[in-house]
């Protein structure tokens, strides 16, 4: 038992690769009248191993008692867009779903997070984001995919050359 606590610790105090999300902006989906009101909030990351290479999500945070108090566990309903946003650059080879960003959801049990893959005949990078949780994972997913194109005069990378 003591065990589990552990690494349930462990994993919801890991570090995010990236660093901490831009909040872009939100919408109230549920009004409250003496406490904060539920909304979507949109966030904007970059890749911290491909330059040039940038993700959005949008993810529903809990208003009320218990969201302002950090109590409320967030919904899995998490949206993904990525794009390449500049010249692409690799910093270092990576692994086939390699975590990019990862940020808990709830007080210890669940995060959520980005991961990216690279579709090597297509030339692509592929994000995918998720929840899961210590006990049981969910199914709510979004992906989202990045050709690798030219910029400006430059040809595009092959991401092939720069997976482990």
């Amino acid at each position: 038992m003591v065990l589990l606590a552990a690494t349930l610790m462990a994993g919801a105090t890991a570090p995010a690769r990236a660093d901490d999300p831009d909040r872009i902006f939100d919408k109230s989906t549920v009004w409250r009248p003496l406490t904060p009101n539920d909304k979507l909030v949109v966030y904007g990351v970059d890749d911290p191993v491909v330059g040039g290479v940038a993700c959005w999500y949008t993810q529903p945070e809990k208003g009320g008692i218990k969201g302002t108090l950090g109590l409320a566990e967030d919904v899995s309903d998490i949206s993904l867009a990525c794009r390449q946003t500049g010249p692409v650059q690799f910093k270092e080879k990576f692994k086939q779903g390699e975590v990019v960003f990862s940020e808990r959801r709830s007080l210890i049990f669940k995060s959520m997070q980005i991961v990216r893959g690279c579709d090597v005949k297509r030339n692509t990078l592929i994000y995918m984001v998720y929840s899961d949780r210590v006990i049981q994972g969910s199914p709510k997913n979004s992906t989202s995919a990045v050709p690798l194109m030219p910029w400006g005069t430059e040809p595009p990378q092959k991401c092939a050359e720069f997976v482990k």
